[in-house]
């Protein structure tokens, strides 16, 4: 019997090594304790540096979180990358325009990664509030993950609306390139509930 395909999250950001390599290796780990071998989580930049490591101080982050920064190498972002994402996660609206201009098909898969965590959260205090047969759909559970994780995106636009940004830099994750530790940090801040919030859904609603 064939193994299911993993679902596969792409993180983008400009250089490829600061921001989309954390959510990267920190989802990716997170996830794989959630279901080993389900997922698929890989970055590249909108303008990558193409082959360079991750920076130091988010390498720091990466492993001070539990993941891993090993073998990791920027690539850049191109449609064939593209093509056969399930879920594009962006660190600001405009790496998103640049996502869309690559491949429009993705609209309905592309969130920012702030964005994305509200949304989730929004859905779950949905799903709440109608109770479980609502949650449930009458007892219809995504049977896998693959199918739930693909019909996120569709779920997800019925609750857009209760998941606007309070103000436009609430999606945004800063760049720290070429900054002093304290952007690190304040990109630490923004991302690290973003991821967090993610795999939390995962672990509880993730069939396994």
């Amino acid at each position: 019997m064939e193994s299911p395909t993993p679902v596969r999250i792409l993180t983008v950001c400009t250089g490829n090594i600061c921001r989309s390599p954390v959510a990267e290796r920190l989802l990716q780990a997170g996830l794989d304790q959630v279901l080993p071998g389900g997922f698929e989580v890989r970055s590249a930049g909108t303008r990558a540096m193409v082959g360079s490591p991750i920076q130091p101080l988010s390498a720091e982050i990466v492993n001070m979180y539990g993941g891993t920064d090993k073998g990791f190498a920027a690539r850049q972002l191109t449609p064939k990358i593209l093509r056969d994402t399930d879920i594009v996660l962006t660190m600001t609206s405009k790496h998103r325009g640049e996502v869309l201009q690559l491949d429009a098909s993705l609209l309905k898969r592309t969130f920012t990664i702030r964005e994305f965590a509200r949304m989730l959260e929004a859905l779950e205090e949905r799903d709440a509030a109608a109770g479980e047969a609502s949650r449930n759909e009458g007892n219809n559970k995504a049977p896998d993950a693959g199918t739930l994780w693909r019909g996120l995106p569709a779920r997800l636009a019925s609750v857009r609306h209760l998941a606007l940004a309070a103000d436009s830099t609430d999606n945004e994750v800063i760049d720290p390139y070429k900054r002093g530790p304290e952007v690190y940090r304040q990109m630490e801040d923004e991302l690290a509930p973003a991821i967090l919030t993610i795999l939390r859904y995962a672990r509880l609603n993730t069939p396994t």
